[in-house]
């Protein structure tokens, strides 16, 4: 189990706790705290006649508006309902998981006014798998991840639809066979829930715990094209990074040396020079994908650390402040980073390929034994520039974008959601880049034989090749790509290190 408590939470934590399935519990520091916000927020109501935005008041441009007190539940309700306006396809039930945890643990700071019973209720949706159905389209990124955030709410009170025991079901129906009565929000609860930037961190999470196990295949890929386009190591030297000593650099090429540790084929005398750069390069290429990487989770882990709702209560101090601690900008311009970096280890990766099946090297042209008769890999490589392509369209920056919304009260917006929803697309875009290229440098490795590539690359050769037989002739590629795909997601790194 884990406590979800006021505590640093981080990438590592989360991949712990959704890979081992751990339910969630509100620490009593988090019960604490939100206890506190909330007494606070029913004292403040009860003697002030002071107007508090979204509290006592419309929302957006209707802000000097005063809501009577009898009437802020209403408030609340029509909160959700009117912004539960989202659209497209809906969000994948791993980011909607994900969405639930950043909520709870940005609830559990204490400053949003909400009461336990409510985060408890979204602690029971985790634990009890009931997922809402959120809408990728709707979010500008600016009042937080407003339509996201209201679909995801609005099963709270018995509305919308939840992914539940694999089925897509209705809400009230779902909330009736666990036995729990719909909530009714009462002042500042709605405003908590739909305010915050949870939407577009979820997505940075998501993608950035794929990205890890991407960037490493990127590097077992480009270790395995090293021997198979019978490339030099000394790109891989490490005297050539410690005087560019990028972090990211120095680690790919002491994982790619590592993997071609007693390699035969590498241990060879080379004729060529030099190599093509998709082959030197990757150190600095994959390097700087990785520094990237690592630039994006600081910035998330500093965001799902954070109070990203409007206005904040700061009970120790009598004050509640209205700001913009939504605003998703903090997100939006790292998503798009994130995006062209991993976009860059796709579009190295294609160009190995390409280079793979050029009849380079000693290399057979599209490496079949009968060029002509068959066509081998040769499709491969056009399926790979056509993913490559999409990535580069994708990579259009979200975030230099703004529209104007809300009577011009919001009139800078991030559009961070746009920026995570793309990332995720070159993320999957990314993954079959490298599933193609796993498949074509396999291909050609074992035109070096008799000579061997390193006792690592051959065992990880020996296990593919139980799953995918060597191209002898040509055979529909779709599926043995579909089937590479497969090995990969359930390659264990851990295993080879």
């Amino acid at each position: 189990m884990y406590e979800i408590s006021p505590d640093h939470l981080s990438l590592d934590q989360i991949h712990a706790i959704l890979t081992e399935n751990q339910p969630l519990a509100l620490s009593e520091a988090a019960r604490s705290r939100i206890h506190h916000c909330r007494e606070y927020l029913d004292r403040k109501l009860a003697h002030s006649h002071e107007l508090f935005y979204g509290i006592n008041t419309g929302f957006g441009s209707l802000c000097d508006i005063r809501i009577s007190d009898e009437d802020i539940e209403q408030l609340q309700h029509n909160l959700v309902v009117s912004h539960a306006a989202g659209s497209g396809d809906p969000v994948p039930p791993e980011v909607v998981r994900l969405m639930l945890l950043l909520k709870i643990q940005s609830l559990s700071y204490g400053h949003s006014g909400i009461r336990e019973k409510v985060v408890q209720r979204l602690t029971d949706f985790y634990n009890a798998g009931i997922l809402p159905v959120v809408f990728e389209l709707g979010s500008l990124g600016a009042s937080g991840d407003l339509a996201p955030l209201a679909h995801l709410s609005l099963p709270l009170i018995g509305l919308g639809e939840v992914w539940y025991e694999g089925r897509r079901q209705r809400a009230d129906v779902v909330l009736q066979l666990r036995g729990w009565p719909p909530l009714a929000f009462k002042a500042k609860e709605a405003l908590a829930l739909l305010n915050g930037t949870q939407f577009s961190a979820a997505y940075a999470a998501w993608c950035l715990l794929e990205s890890r196990r991407l960037a490493d295949i990127a590097d077992l890929n480009a270790a395995i094209g090293f021997d198979a386009f019978n490339c030099r190591l000394s790109p891989l030297d490490a005297r050539i990074h410690r005087i560019r000593p990028h972090a990211g650099q120095l680690a790919v090429a002491e994982k790619v040396l590592y993997w071609l540790k007693d390699s035969e084929i590498a241990a060879t005398v080379k004729t060529s020079v030099q190599d093509p750069y998709a082959f030197r390069c990757v150190p600095q290429v994959h390097g700087a994908s990785r520094d990237a990487m690592t630039h994006v989770e600081q910035m998330l882990t500093t965001e799902i650390n954070s109070v990203t709702d409007n206005p904040n209560l700061f009970p120790d101090d009598d004050l509640i402040l209205s700001g913009g601690n939504f605003h998703a900008q903090p997100l939006a311009l790292p998503l798009d980073y994130l995006g062209i970096a991993l976009s860059e280890l796709g579009s190295i990766s294609e160009r190995r390929v390409y280079q793979l099946i050029g009849g380079h090297r000693g290399l057979p042209a599209f490496l079949t034994g009968d060029p002509g008769l068959h066509s081998g890999m040769m499709i491969a490589q056009y399926t790979a520039a056509a993913i490559v392509n999409q990535n580069k369209g994708l990579c259009t920056p979200a975030s230099v974008d703004s529209i104007i919304s809300c009577n011009g009260q919001e009139d800078h917006v991030s559009m961070a959601a746009n920026a995570a929803t793309k990332a995720r697309r070159i993320v999957l875009n990314l993954e079959r880049l490298l599933a193609i290229e796993f498949m074509v440098a396999m291909q050609a490795l074992e035109f070096r034989q008799p000579l061997r590539s390193s006792p690592r690359i051959e065992a990880v050769r020996a296990k593919y090749r139980e799953v995918v037989p060597r191209l002898e002739g040509d055979r529909v590629l779709h599926e043995d790509m579909e089937a590479t795909l497969r090995f990969l997601r359930h390659f264990s790194f851990r295993n080879n290190k």
